[in-house]
């Protein structure tokens, strides 16, 4: 990670899990998927995130997905692996394992079932997690994604969180879209690493004071984002700037127009000639054929203006 502190700097990949028949997380596909985007220029892969179906998948196959990746070569500091789960003692079971294996920094979500929880209650939850993890090198980036969890984390939240655990609380991923909430965050906390969800934010958060970006197009403009990463100091009339800004935006619009995650795995299939990037665990659904046709085609004609 670009930083030498101990908080998150940089482009992180929300890597999609690629699926066999039998729709289990294809190990070597995967693998092969991570290196692509580190030699786009990804910092490290946050696996086993939203994008990546994690909710999806048991906490076997996922501390078996971490296990071959890092086999596969992938360094434990490319990595940042999601293993906020409902039951707290499986998050522990899952941070645990990721520790194990030389991983330091995790992406958490806050238990998501049950709903209008407090702050109180969240709090419990992720102090109950730290304290049976024991560990000083555990980094947790917290997950606020109100639109899927229904469990906003709030800033007051953060605020006792990290003054009961100032070197296990490093970040924060902001998938909300909301710019406003992001900004408020690094400028109540400083050195806390702010990280957006949405592709386009990444540089007025970057310009802001924000720490990088978790974005699931990255497995499309990973290098468009780590070039705005690397130069976004740099002036609004600089053409390659401005040309990979407008290349992020369209990525993304391209890949929200129908469905996001059977976008993303149609787009890849058709990158890597593999049909099989298309298969999605249910209840997530494959794209009818006429959206894929029709994805295709606006994928090809940005491609070329490109």
């Amino acid at each position: 990670m670009h930083s030498q502190s101990l908080h998150p700097h940089g482009v992180f990949s929300a890597a999609l899990t690629p699926l066999d028949a039998e729709l289990a997380p294809d190990h070597a596909r995967f693998i092969a998927h991570c290196r692509y985007l580190l030699e786009e220029g990804c910092d490290a892969i946050a696996m086993l995130g939203t994008t990546g179906e994690a909710n999806s998948f048991s906490v076997s196959e996922r501390t078996a997905l971490l296990q071959a990746v890092i086999a596969g070569g992938i360094k434990p500091n490319q990595l940042l692996p999601g293993t906020g789960v409902a039951a707290f003692t499986e998050t522990v079971a899952l941070t645990r394992h990721a520790l194990s294996v030389g991983v330091e920094t995790v992406v958490m979500l806050p238990p998501f079932y049950y709903k209008n929880v407090s702050d109180d209650g969240v709090y419990a939850a992720y102090s109950e997690i730290i304290q049976r993890i024991a560990n000083p090198r555990l980094r947790i980036v917290l997950y606020h994604i109100p639109q899927m969890s229904m469990q906003p984390i709030s800033h007051a939240l953060i605020e006792r969180l990290r003054k009961d655990y100032p070197s296990t609380i490093v970040g924060i991923k902001d998938s909300s879209g909301d710019f406003a909430n992001m900004t408020a965050m690094v400028e109540r906390f400083p050195g806390f690493a702010v990280l957006t969800g949405a592709d386009p934010l990444l540089l007025p958060l970057l310009r802001k004071g924000g720490a990088g970006c978790i974005t699931a197009t990255s497995n499309l403009v990973a290098r468009d984002l780590a070039y705005v990463f690397k130069h976004f100091r740099d002036s609004d009339g600089d053409a390659s700037l401005a040309a990979a800004q407008a290349r992020i935006v369209k990525a993304r619009e391209l890949v929200s127009r129908f469905a996001q995650m059977p976008s993303l795995k149609a787009l890849m299939a058709e990158r890597t000639g593999h049909a099989g990037w298309q298969r999605l665990r249910p209840p997530l659904e494959t794209l009818p054929a006429a959206q894929v046709k029709e994805l295709l085609a606006s994928a090809a004609a940005f491609a070329k203006a490109a």
